[in-house]
């Protein structure tokens, strides 16, 4: 009750700003459209052909149609809301098709996942608050661009279980700018299994496949989490983020499609410490990121993990093409089977594809006690890569890497997946192509391959991976 509360004060607070400034100043309105079309193709990646044939396994082909609206109004120079409105709709050519009834029968799938209309945002925002340094924006956004933490490592997507169509977290945040070279960001955030805070607009169906109570799933539990990360400049060439995290996920609360595993994972306190540190002195460029996780599960068994990245970059920007080089190490801890507590890396609200695009389909049963199926959760890994980018033209870039896959420690499922993995520690090779084209400002396209030669970790019969997608976007 009281999180509705609160939806509607805000709500009735935004409308109540709108007319407000209306009446009494002079706004700025801004609008815009966008249309994205994509589509992909899954082979062999889920459970590598590892596992008895069923639907949720199956290969898959389908087209994504994500359709936005939005719109902003500036009170003044410091003031001002924004709101976005999204939807997207899934058609499946198959072999896997959209589950739409409770019980698995041929007539209970269907090509077409209708999905949704969503807030994908909702927020005020109010810069030098009171006359200080200070800048907040309360609601529904997104800590993408401008206003990413770092480079996505652990804050990037509040809401992965409805892919790339929302991103948004709940929440409040106070940046306060100590200076120029200093600023430390303050966020609270309240993220839900379900959307409880807004309306959804959807067709009334049997709950199954990725919706609960007719409504997208988009976590595995409920979650809460406080942010404090700083941002000083200590010289001309150094950057340091430091920061700390306090999340707590509330542990599994619903079937995802079929009965959860017996193995339920219960609530987690969880503490993140870290920084995030980069050099640049051009064309060089040098970074890394560690941080150290430590909390407890309901019932008392404790959770220790670390994780982290180092990469180098050289940019060639005289060479004909452009070229910058990359190379970068990852490594995030697995649960070690010999202890009590639980060792493996906790992306928190890092869920989504991060390195490669891949991967995370073929974690999914890998994780499933830990994210149950939900993609992309990044832990248990060691990955050595190799990239270049380039220009082809001023509007056309072409992006290719090598990866080198490994585990720190073995699978650790529940005996229902134990038959895709294998006794070994090599994940495999996967190199990846990203071909980019921007016809005009308003339309862009692109052309994605990733390849998967899974290597001891996953058993003898497993069989090569592919993922294809090609996109084709329209702004105004």
């Amino acid at each position: 009750m009281m999180r509705k509360f609160l939806a509607v004060a805000l709500l009735v607070l935004l409308v109540g700003l709108f007319f407000i400034s209306a009446a009494f100043a002079e706004v700025t309105f801004n609008y815009g459209a966008s249309e994205r079309i994509r589509q992909e193709i899954w082979d062999n990646l889920v459970d590598l052909k590892t596992l008895p044939p069923s639907n949720t396994a199956y290969d898959r082909n389908f087209f994504r149609f994500r359709t936005s609206l939005w719109g902003s109004a500036d009170f003044n120079k410091d003031t001002g809301a924004y709101l976005k409105l999204t939807s997207e709709i899934f058609y499946n050519l198959g072999p896997y098709k959209q589950p739409s009834g409770p019980k698995l029968a041929p007539k209970n799938f269907e090509r077409l996942d209708e999905g949704e209309m969503v807030f994908d945002n909702l927020y005020i925002k109010a810069n030098n608050v009171f006359g200080l340094p200070v800048d907040l924006k309360v609601g529904r956004q997104d800590f993408l661009g401008p206003d990413m933490y770092g480079e996505g490592f652990l804050i990037a997507d509040g809401t992965p279980g409805d892919g790339s169509r929302t991103f948004y977290f709940n929440a409040a945040k106070a940046k306060w700018r100590i200076n120029q070279d200093h600023s430390v960001d303050f966020v609270y955030i309240t993220n839900r299994a379900r959307d409880e805070y807004l309306p959804v607009w959807r067709t009334a169906v049997p709950n199954a496949g990725t919706y609960y109570n007719n409504k997208k799933i988009l976590n595995a539990s409920d979650e809460q989490a406080f942010v404090v990360y700083g941002r000083d400049k200590l010289s001309e060439n150094l950057t340091i983020e430091p920061y700390y995290i306090f999340k707590k996920e509330e542990g599994f609360q619903f079937p995802f499609g079929v009965t959860p595993p017996k193995s339920v994972t219960p609530a987690l306190d969880l503490n993140t410490i870290g920084a995030r540190v980069v050099y640049q002195i051009a064309p060089w460029k040098l970074g890394g990121e560690f941080a150290h996780q430590f909390g407890d599960y309901d019932g008392g068994t404790d959770r220790s993990a670390y994780g982290g990245y180092v990469f180098g970059s050289r940019k060639f920007a005289d060479m004909t093409l452009k070229p910058e080089f990359e190379i970068r190490f990852v490594y995030l801890s697995g649960d070690k089977p010999d202890t009590e507590k639980n060792e493996s890396w906790d992306p928190l609200f890092s869920r989504n594809p991060y390195w490669n695009e891949l991967l995370i389909y073929t974690e999914i049963y890998e994780n499933i006690k830990q994210n149950y199926a939900i993609p992309g959760y990044w832990s248990n890994l060691q990955l050595y890569m190799a990239k270049v980018k380039m220009d082809l033209t001023p509007d056309t870039n072409l992006s290719l890497s090598y990866q080198y896959l490994r585990a720190n420690e073995k699978a650790n499922t529940v005996s229902s997946y134990k038959a895709m993995f294998g006794n070994g520690n090599e994940r495999g090779h996967l190199p990846t192509f990203l071909l980019s084209h921007k016809f005009s400002k308003n339309i862009d396209a692109f052309l994605q391959y990733e390849y998967f030669i899974p290597g001891s970790f996953y058993a003898d019969n497993a069989k090569n991976g592919q993922f294809l997608r090609w996109q084709l976007q329209f702004k105004i």
